[in-house]
């Protein structure tokens, strides 16, 4: 069966992803063809039902990432590996930017085998040649995750014009949708 963007794909397929504040690579993934849906949260540590007061602490063993339900007819798992790897830094240990912390860290949270081998695949070929420095992603099996709060969620979105939205984030967007112009969702 022939999937359209108007129809509703037979299969879908979930990646979690971690690379640094949610809020700057949430808006990256909503913007991808075979993108169905992305939501901030966290996940990876022990902590049950962290709010984010608590992650803020950076006891809590969980990482700010984004649950990505995608198409996997419409975008692979590898492509979503690219843009992960392009848009974040995965050479700084538990950090992104100003945002410091083993919540920020580089961590890619596998849902199947597959996941698992093209993760570290991805890591030892094409994230390799893209960085100079070693990369520090982490590749760990998906544990519970739990939603972020609702303020959270499309936050960049919802918030354009925020300073660190406006200052942070806004510059990633504008060379993410340059350089995948041809990947971009009709509507953006």
């Amino acid at each position: 069966m022939e999937n359209s963007n108007h129809s509703t794909p037979t299969t879908t397929d979930i990646a979690t992803l971690g690379g640094g504040c949610f809020w700057c690579i949430e808006p990256l993934f909503q913007d991808l063809k075979g993108v169905l849906r992305v939501e901030s949260g966290y996940t990876g540590g022990k902590t049950i039902n962290p709010t984010y007061k608590d992650i803020c602490t950076g006891t809590t063993g969980h990482a700010e990432v984004i649950r990505i339900e995608f198409d996997p007819e419409q975008i692979t798992y590898d492509e979503i590996l690219e843009v992960f790897f392009t848009f974040h830094d995965p050479t700084t240990l538990n950090r992104q930017g100003n945002d410091v912390g083993t919540q920020y860290r580089s961590v890619i949270f596998y849902h199947a085998p597959e996941q698992k081998d093209a993760a570290e695949a991805f890591i030892a070929g094409p994230a390799k040649t893209m960085w100079d420095n070693p990369i520090v992603t982490q590749v760990d099996a998906a544990t519970t995750y739990y939603p972020a709060e609702s303020y959270h969620q499309n936050y960049y979105k919802n918030n354009p014009n925020q300073s660190y939205c406006a200052f942070v984030i806004t510059p990633k967007i504008l060379k993410f949708r340059k350089q995948y112009r041809d990947r971009l969702k009709e509507a953006v």
